[in-house]
């Protein structure tokens, strides 16, 4: 058998300055720390966030996914497309738990992330609810009302657009969380799609951004074809 890699623990520090950026109560940051702990027990097994970045988890993914949820303070039914190992959607379903008529759509395609992000819902109690499904099936199987739609490291943003303009054209806000790279990102998006995107620098520091989006029209409609992420 194959030597069991050894997986870094995020430290209590970086879990200090990440709930100093994005205070939560007391009930949320219980229900993080066990969705933290389950994270690093999957990890061993399972890629679920780069491996460098896990002993700074609190900063790097949590607050990095609290931050969302005042640029959209009114939002109840969201939709994390992507989810992947959970950031930012689970860190928003535990943070909305206590939120009467709350609830996150995760949608993940790959089988075992959404295992992992079911039971992650499972011991966390979060308002949540996991399909296991491409994007470009998600539109009608949610079918409610949508306030706002999320997405982290999943796709380019002009893909990402493609993926949200459906629940923007319905009412909801888009709010894309972006690297460095977000302005050639735009300058791309703006080839095929009419927006007035509002930029928010991640309030956790280095190069991240927040792509805020509230109207989505197509320029060339001939020139996106919708599916699945690539």
């Amino acid at each position: 058998m194959g030597k069991v890699q050894s997986v870094a623990l995020p430290s209590a520090n970086d879990k200090a300055a990440a709930l100093a950026l994005t205070p939560v109560s007391r009930e949320t940051e219980a229900r993080l720390d066990r969705y933290v702990s389950l994270l690093v027990e999957w990890q061993a097994k399972t890629n679920l966030v780069a491996p460098s970045t896990l002993s700074h988890l609190w900063t790097r993914h949590v607050a990095d996914s609290l931050q969302l949820l005042d640029l959209a303070s009114s939002a109840k039914i969201w939709v994390d497309l992507g989810s992947g190992g959970g950031f930012p959607g689970v860190v928003l379903a535990c943070a909305l738990a206590e939120t009467p008529g709350a609830n996150v759509h995760l949608v993940e395609r790959n089988a075992k992330k959404a295992a992992f992000l079911r039971e992650a819902v499972r011991i966390t109690s979060a308002t949540a609810t996991v399909h296991l499904a491409g994007i470009g099936d998600i539109v009608d199987r949610i079918g409610s009302r949508v306030d706002c739609i999320t997405a982290r490291a999943l796709a380019p943003l002009h893909q990402l657009v493609g993926f949200a303009e459906p629940f923007v054209r319905s009412g909801a806000k888009a709010l894309f969380l972006k690297g460095q790279d977000v302005e050639a990102e735009l300058t791309e998006a703006t080839k095929y799609w009419n927006i007035e995107p509002r930029l928010h620098s991640s309030r956790t520091g280095g190069h991240g951004w927040i792509v805020e989006l509230d109207r989505i029209e197509r320029r060339n409609p001939s020139a996106i074809t919708h599916g699945d992420r690539a």
